[in-house]
């Protein structure tokens, strides 16, 4: 395996226009400053996009460039939903899929390759765990049944799966089985959220928060200095925070594994899957991470979650700080400010 630390130098771009699993992380309203800030105004705006509730949270000298800025951000996370959702037939995702289905090959635009680019890092960095082709795995699991899928199924459905069976020379993509998808679902929410961020700065912007379904990127603290309160959901009792965390600057994305899961015989089964197996992962309840780009923090997180317990380890090696509960309702991290006296 490289360098685990490559993985951070290897998000696709967010500069030019070029450019679900639920998340655990929810953010409190913003504090009034309580030094004065005259020329800044508080504006929120919220919408749905991507499946999920979202939230822009800006400081604005003005409503215009408030109502300029937020148009710019949800015009651009739809254009992304748009492209890539799973869920729509006309999507260039849905395009790319008919490809697969076919075991034929397509070349992709400028902005796919970036995010096939950064897929591809995530699966070489995670030895094969983050993978984008895995998707089709969920076919098999029916949460909402409560009973476990027969064996049978997984096994056919990992015929299809294995980003090693792609073959991807930028800007052509090859699919070397028939039957096979791709799902970029655990890239595009985060990569949005860096873009919305972005966007705001363009428009001179320098405080703000941009979430999207719990995938958090800061634009800036508060005109006062004071960083964002983030509230973590506890993983084990809905509604309640397990924690805290301060935010100046980056973003922050979680995995876990409550959101979608089901019990059977007293063993929780999640909706992340392991793409070797079929089978929810297992060990980890819950991760948190602390990356200047969203799009880096939601890769980790997810591989974190993806190794189980080892993703412990692979997180401290990563460097990046971040908040874990384990299956036993151990918890732990670093690098993360809790501390309510440090606003």
């Amino acid at each position: 395996m490289a360098a685990p630390l490559a993985i951070r130098h290897s998000p696709p771009p967010t500069d030019g226009v070029r450019l679900s699993d639920a998340k655990i992380i929810r953010h409190n309203p913003p504090f009034v400053p309580t030094m004065p800030c005259p020329a800044l105004h508080f504006y929120r705006h919220g919408f749905n996009a991507m499946g999920s509730p979202c939230e822009i949270h800006l400081y604005s000298p003005s409503r215009p460039t408030a109502n300029a800025a937020i148009q710019a951000v949800v015009t651009d996370v739809l254009r992304l939903e748009a492209r890539y959702s799973r869920y729509r037939p006309d999507s260039d995702l849905a395009r790319i899929n008919a490809v697969a289905h076919q075991g034929g090959a397509i070349r992709v635009d400028d902005e796919t390759r970036y995010l096939l680019d950064y897929a591809d890092t995530c699966y070489r960095q995670s030895d094969g765990l983050f993978d984008i082709t895995s998707g089709l795995l969920r076919q098999a699991w029916q949460f909402e049944s409560g009973q476990l899928p027969d064996q049978a199924r997984i096994d056919a459905l990992l015929e299809t799966v294995g980003w090693h069976r792609v073959r991807w020379e930028a800007p052509w993509l090859a699919f070397g089985v028939a039957g096979m998808a791709l799902d970029l679902g655990g890239i595009v929410k985060e990569y949005a959220a860096d873009r919305a961020a972005m966007l705001c700065r363009n428009l001179g912007l320098a405080h703000g928060l941009i979430n999207l379904g719990g995938d958090i990127r800061v634009i800036g603290t508060h005109p006062d200095g004071r960083p964002w309160r983030l509230g973590l959901q506890h993983p084990r009792q809905p509604g309640q925070l397990i924690d805290t965390v301060n935010l100046r600057h980056g973003g922050l994305a979680s995995s876990g594994d409550y959101a979608r899961c089901m019990v059977v015989d007293g063993r929780r089964y999640g909706h992340i899957l392991n793409p070797r197996t079929g089978w929810p992962v297992d060990g980890l309840a819950a991760v948190s991470v602390w990356a200047e780009l969203c799009v880096v923090a939601g890769s980790a997180s997810t591989i974190a979650m993806l190794k189980g317990r080892e993703g412990i380890q692979w997180l401290e090696a990563l460097g990046l700080p971040c908040y874990w509960v384990d299956v036993d309702g151990k918890r732990g991290g670093h690098g993360l400010s809790t501390d309510p006296a440090d606003v």
